[in-house]
């Protein structure tokens, strides 16, 4: 039964996320006919199939979904924030992959086998055998740690929400992320025949995944943009799989799966949410138009951002539960409690910005004798508009999904 319920939503959860992304397309290219709008979509399936691989994906396929992000990125040149957020990626993953490649033709150098586990096999053998598999192997890692999102890497995921289109963002930043944790864990298979650099590899990842999460924490709680407050909650979101992928041990079955399920669908669901949000200044008391005017559909978008920040009772916080288990079981007590920072960072982070969407301004402090209340200033609102019903429609679908996972993650007992 878990593997028919497992199986059914890997498939259903890209397939959500283009319909979602189908309707929000429409918003953008509404005067073009049907099929000229929705052409762009066969763009993007390639990375919801990326998506559905998930740990499947050859380092070859995550160089294609590489290029092709960066190609949807860069085809609007008058667009400069998408313009620069493609220059971005194009220069941080075109650098990394090919600091891995070299690092991935020396460790076949030094081995005399391409295959991972023939190489592991051979560095165990006890002859004199250089040591230069020590550089080539946290070479061979960087361009998965790269794709993953995390620290000093977490500015791609932000850059790509705000400057990215909101049809296409979340596909392109979970398949980049989905990428790289099948990038590194194809890198590590078979890598316990070597214990030396198993070793050395929780080392490496180790300090890679306290640095992420420190990181993440800390921009996340200065973040002011909604988009990008959702791009480094997608970087903490690798961070997560970075933890499983450093300390396996109790792993639930098929757990990669349902982090690359569920990270489609709530990227999804927060990205396209994050563009109806104001922008936090603490001081205003309007809420953002889909409250004002839609607070339903509103409510109901936030279920998104919370299940990434793994509120409890959402299936995010199934995910981080597993990766705060996993690190106790390995006994990292350090890296549990900059886990649990950085979990305290991403809820507080949510709950204010729900009180920014809703328009709960922070509590202002006493007025002076010298200072008068500004009446004009507070009887001065923006125009309300409304929201198209595709975008409505959207942040459903993609709510649904992540509900959805939920109930089937409960009934299989996760």
């Amino acid at each position: 039964m878990t593997l028919t319920w497992l199986g059914s939503w890997t498939v259903w959860a890209p397939v959500l996320a283009l319909l979602a992304a189908a309707l929000r397309l429409g918003i953008d290219r509404g005067g073009r006919g049907p099929w000229t709008a929705l052409a762009p979509l066969l763009v993007v399936a390639p990375l919801a199939i990326a998506v559905q691989r998930t740990l499947a994906l050859e380092p070859i396929h995550a160089l294609l979904v590489a290029g092709l992000v960066v190609a949807i990125l860069a085809r609007d040149r008058d667009d400069l924030l998408q313009s620069e957020c493609a220059l971005k990626l194009a220069w941080v993953l075109g650098v990394s992959i090919a600091l891995s490649w070299a690092g991935t033709e020396l460790m076949a150098a030094v081995t005399g086998t391409r295959l991972n586990l023939e190489q592991w096999a051979v560095l165990a053998v006890p002859i004199a055998s250089s040591d230069l598999w020590r550089v080539a192997l946290p070479l061979s890692l960087l361009g998965g740690l790269v794709m993953m999102g995390g620290a000093p890497f977490h500015f791609w995921p932000a850059d790509l929400f705000q400057g990215g289109r909101a049809w296409a963002a979340p596909l392109c930043a979970a398949a980049l992320q989905v990428s790289g944790a099948a990038w590194i864990a194809r890198r590590l298979e078979g890598i316990d025949a070597l214990p030396e650099a198993r070793l050395v590899t929780i080392g490496l990842l180790s300090v890679t995944t306290g640095v992420a999460l420190v990181v993440g924490a800390a921009t996340l709680m200065q973040q002011r943009r909604p988009e990008r407050r959702i791009g480094t909650l997608a970087s903490l979101q690798g961070t997560l799989a970075l933890v499983m992928l450093l300390a396996p041990r109790g792993m639930p079955p098929g757990w990669f799966e349902h982090w690359a399920a569920h990270l489609v669908l709530a990227l999804t669901g927060a990205g396209l949410y994050s563009r109806f949000l104001p922008v936090a200044d603490g001081e205003s008391g309007t809420g953002g138009v889909l409250f004002r005017r839609h607070a339903f559909s509103a409510l109901i978008g936030l279920i998104s951002g919370f299940s990434l920040a793994g509120v409890p009772g959402t299936p995010g916080g199934s995910l981080w539960f597993d990766a705060a288990r996993a690190l106790a079981a390995t006994r990292h007590p350090g890296l549990l409690l900059l886990l649990g920072v950085a979990w305290l960072a991403s809820f507080s982070t949510v709950m204010r910005q729900w009180r920014e969407a809703a328009g709960i301004p922070d509590p202002p402090p006493p007025p002076t004798l010298a200072e008068k209340p500004a009446e004009s200033e507070a009887s001065t609102a923006p125009p309300v508009t409304g929201v198209p019903w595709q975008a409505r429609v959207a942040l459903w679908i993609a709510s649904a999904g992540v509900l959805g996972l939920g109930i089937v993650w409960a009934i299989e007992g996760r």
